[in-house]
């Protein structure tokens, strides 16, 4: 009898056996893992990095991310510190910008729009940079005079021009060029300097004194990598733009290509400069007030709040400290913990006075005018300036402007009719949408549109209120230009790029309420020419029709009937009936009369507050129509310019008529005369 056995572990396995895994006996054993780096060996890898070192491998944060805006971006900063210091010293701005396009090592520069490396030239006639700090201004980051101080300026941070330097560098690896001088009598330095990334510290590579035709000034070259192109967000854009910001300075723009543009001053007189004031409690927190009280040279607390602060008097000083439970007369480094929140709390209670406006410099409503109307052409400008506010204790002001149509010139050149291909659609003015130019200190911001505070509160604005079409979302449609400059002692930038301004409330509201004042100045523009054109053309219905009505009265008559008589009675009752002079005035040569603060362009002329300038500077500008006369001198009053009252002010306002001139009055003083009169 035969006995069945267990397979054992031995067996081999069937095939129905072959998918099941092995036994564990046969498992590789498993790796141990490698021991980690412990805490000494950690320490020894941690070093200091210096802010030259985070900015090379981070420069898009400085708006060097891509060649193009590279080259705008060195030209901006170059332009915006020889405008400091002209203005900063008492000069008139005089800025002359050179592009050139330039091969690598020995190579001949190629096409400009092949050409990947630039040298950008900026020369202006400024007080000069003395000759030991020439290596740190332009060879160091974070090194400047504007940074700690309250006051309206360009630049805040002091990266600028040595951030440009520094992309130069490592593109290229040429140094950066510097000619200075001081004064007529001084020699003229020329340095040569490269700046050390792991030390942030300036290395100069030559430094001699030459002959310089310049009696004062600074010259910069810098030898970049870039990519020049026209159009928006180009070099061309930005000196068009800072022309209209700055109407005081003279910009001479010498393209790539070897086409020079010069855009002359429209004002001959420096805007009146900013002064430095102090901090204002309400823009500060808790930890910047706990240093100010360890830095501080007063003895007393009530005397640190009172000379360290604007808008703090002895007095409210006194109130302040009472309100904190806290002794006036106590040393201010001893005011620590519970007691310097206290010190916070009451400050931020306590109602003070807003900070001075003196630290600002605002272009004006008249400079914004000229600049708009010099160049971009329009049949309507306007400017507003709005009244000074604050945002976390920091002044500032919006203005605002607005250049609407496309000029007589386009308006009377007829227009070609050109065949249409299939799928395409007639360009209407309906259809482009409005232009929003952003400023901030007088510096044109032309990236990153959609992030910016400014752009939103257009968005936000309703223009169809003001008879513009907008879609939701989007911009106003037409031929519009919008304008907004904010000054103010510490623009919000939302990066050190200095791109895009930060929403904050208070800047917001200020945007839309200038938004606003100016969308009813061109509301008012636009409904009285459609109301002017739409009376015209009933006008011309009527005239039609005249000389029908004046046949047919004439036979009914017999054909004795003054036919010139009536003629001109119905011409005239269809006179009145369209408007009368007022129709007359809105589409005759004068336009549109008694919009403050606003110009009018027509076919015949300009009415408005734009003075031109009888002896224009010898250079010519190849941009600006029109050139402008100094805006401090006021025309002399006449019949015919004197206006009264505030709203008037900035127009030219018509001759005064006669109140019996009209059949309306003669009909009103007739029956007031034999109107009986009553007895007492």
């Amino acid at each position: 009898m035969k006995t069945k056995t267990k397979p054992t572990s031995k067996t081999k396995p069937t095939n129905g056996d072959a998918h099941k895994a092995p036994p564990a006996a046969a498992a590789k054993p498993a790796k141990t893992p490698k021991p980690g780096l412990n805490a000494d060996q950690m320490g020894k890898q941690q070093r200091e990095i210096s802010v030259s070192e985070f900015f090379t491998k981070n420069r898009h944060l400085l708006g060097f991310d891509n060649p193009r805006k590279a080259l705008l971006t060195a030209v901006k900063e170059a332009v915006d510190n020889a405008l400091d210091a002209s203005e900063e010293a008492g000069i008139l701005p005089e800025v002359t910008v050179k592009l050139e396009a330039v091969g690598e090592g020995d190579a001949p520069p190629p096409a400009v729009s092949q050409a990947t490396r630039f040298r950008v030239t900026v020369v202006d006639h400024g007080p000069g940079i003395v000759r030991e700090q020439i290596p740190r201004v332009f060879a160091k980051l974070l090194y400047g005079s504007k940074f700690h101080r309250l006051r309206m300026s360009r630049g805040q941070q002091g990266i600028g021009i040595s951030a440009a330097g520094m992309y130069g560098q490592l593109t290229t690896g040429k140094p950066v060029k510097i000619i200075s001088r001081t004064g007529q009598n001084k020699p003229a330095h020329y340095f040569e300097v490269q700046i050390d990334t792991k030390k942030n510290e300036p290395i100069i590579l030559e430094k001699k004194e030459i002959e310089w035709e310049k009696h004062r000034g600074t010259q910069v070259t810098i030898e970049l990598e870039g990519r020049y192109q026209k159009g928006r967000a180009s070099v061309d854009e930005y000196m068009e733009l800072s022309s209209i910001a700055n109407p005081h300075a003279q910009f001479t723009y010498i393209t790539p290509e070897g086409e020079t543009k010069v855009y002359t001053r429209a004002i001959h007189q420096l805007p009146d400069p900013p002064k430095e004031i102090k901090p204002h409690p309400y823009g500060i927190e808790l930890g910047m007030l706990l240093k100010m009280l360890q830095d501080t040279k007063s003895h007393w607390v009530s005397g640190f709040l009172s000379t360290d602060f604007s808008r703090v008097s002895p007095q409210t000083a006194e109130e302040i400290c009472k309100a904190a439970n806290l002794n006036a007369h106590k040393r201010p480094k001893d005011v620590v913990g519970p007691e310097a929140e206290a010190l916070y709390k009451s400050i931020q209670t306590t109602k003070l006075m807003a900070p001075p406006t003196n630290c600002l410099s605002p272009i004006g409503e008249r400079a914004v005018l000229a600049g708009l109307y010099r160049q971009i052409k329009g049949d309507f400008y306007t400017a507003v300036s709005r009244p000074p506010a604050v945002y976390r204790g920091n002044p500032f002001i919006i203005e605002a402007g607005l250049a609407y149509g496309k000029g007589p010139e386009a308006i009377a050149a007829p227009e070609k009719k050109v065949p249409l291909a299939e799928g395409e659609a007639k360009a209407n003015e309906d259809n482009e949408l409005a232009r929003v130019i952003r400023f901030a200190n007088r510096v044109p911001l032309v990236y990153q549109q959609s992030a910016c505070a400014t752009f939103k509160a257009v968005l936000d604005t309703t223009w169809k209120n003001y008879g513009i079409s907008q879609s939701r979302g989007a911009p106003p449609a037409g031929p519009m230009v919008v304008f907004v400059h904010m000054a103010s002692v510490w623009v919000p930038f939302t990066s050190e790029s200095k791109e895009a301004i930060a929403d904050y409330d208070e800047i917001h509201k200020e945007i839309t309420l200038a938004m606003r004042e100016c969308g009813r100045r061109l509301g008012v523009f636009i409904k009285r020419r459609e109301r002017a054109h739409h009376e015209s053309k009933r006008r011309d219905l009527f005239e039609l029709y005249i000389d029908e009505v004046v046949e047919a009265c004439k036979r009914l008559k017999g054909g004795k009937l003054a036919t010139a008589e009536l003629k001109a009675r119905l011409t005239e009752i269809a006179k009145k009936r369209t408007g009368g002079q007022k129709t007359d005035e809105v589409l005759g040569p004068t336009g549109p009369t008694g919009l403050p603060n606003s110009i009018i362009v027509t076919a015949e002329g300009v009415e408005g507050d734009i003075p031109v300038d009888t002896a224009a500077p010898e250079t010519i500008s190849l941009e600006a129509p029109i050139p402008a006369a100094p805006m401090a001198v006021e025309p002399a009053a006449t019949p015919e310019t004197r206006a009264k009252g505030p709203a008037a002010k900035g127009r030219v306002k018509p001759a005064a008529k006669k109140k019996a001139s009209t059949p309306k009055a003669k009909v009103k003083s007739a029956k007031k005369a034999a109107r009986p009169k009553r007895k007492k």
